[in-house]
């Protein structure tokens, strides 16, 4: 059996694990694992990843979890183009903190935004109370910035002249509060140029087609009471 990836194109890393994977080439058969019905829950899928969460990869027998040792893993296998994770020791440190950045930053508020403006409320059926979300877009404003003043800065993309893995999980993060309505990069021309140069550099279509259904979550039909009460311990901690 050849390279397997367990993603969900609802879950941001999924769709840069996929993007990555599918611009370069890289073959791969998709088991796709649906948040929304709970299947990473499933004892099946415990044991591809223990987590219980996506994305995860099966390469033979080898099995890994986590995103950015996902990427990492494709990028050394798979011999890519260097700029994605650079051997030049400052330009990959560069992405390195970007990456490790991240998971606690712009993951976090990008993940709650969503949930808590649209999830919630069209999915759940469940109201956040105003000033939990008013708190929660203003941890989404500070992280932006400091996306444009710390990483961006004055550069083409976020670890230098070239398109990076980092460039990939950043801008998959940020489609997540735009999917909920949020204008992320509306008066912020320094994001929206940029955002402009990573679809160029991955391709407009592929681009379209890794975020067709976090674009759509905004009609999806009300959750019924098994699968909410089956989401409810991961979800809750996002709605506070």
């Amino acid at each position: 059996m050849g390279l397997e990836l367990y993603l969900d194109l609802l879950s941001q890393p999924c769709r840069a694990i996929y993007i990555f994977a599918k611009k370069n080439r890289i073959p791969f058969e998709m088991r796709t694992v649906e948040l929304l019905k709970g299947q990473h829950l499933s004892d099946a899928f415990a044991q591809v990843n223990p987590l219980k969460k996506v994305p995860a990869l099966k390469d033979g027998d080898f099995t890994l979890a986590e995103s950015v040792a996902i990427l990492l893993y494709l990028c050394r296998k798979y011999e890519v183009p260097d700029h994605w994770y650079p051997q030049d020791l400052q330009a990959r440190a560069r992405v390195d903190e970007y990456l490790a950045w991240q998971h606690t930053a712009l993951r976090n508020s990008c993940t709650r935004a969503m949930w808590q403006k649209m999830m919630s409320p069209v999915f759940l059926g469940e109201q956040v109370p105003p000033e939990t979300l008013a708190s929660t877009l203003a941890e989404l404003e500070r992280c932006l910035q400091l996306l444009e003043d710390k990483f961006l800065k004055d550069q083409d993309f976020l670890a230098g002249p070239h398109i990076s893995v980092a460039d990939l999980v950043a801008i998959t993060e940020l489609m997540h509060p735009v999917s909920a309505g949020c204008q992320v990069f509306k008066s912020r021309p320094k994001l929206a140029a940029w955002r402009q140069r990573v679809e160029a550099a991955v391709g407009k279509d592929l681009f379209q087609e890794a975020h067709a259904v976090v674009m759509k979550a905004k009609d999806l039909p009300p959750a019924d009471s098994a699968i909410k009460e089956k989401l409810k311990p991961s979800v809750q901690v996002l709605l506070q």
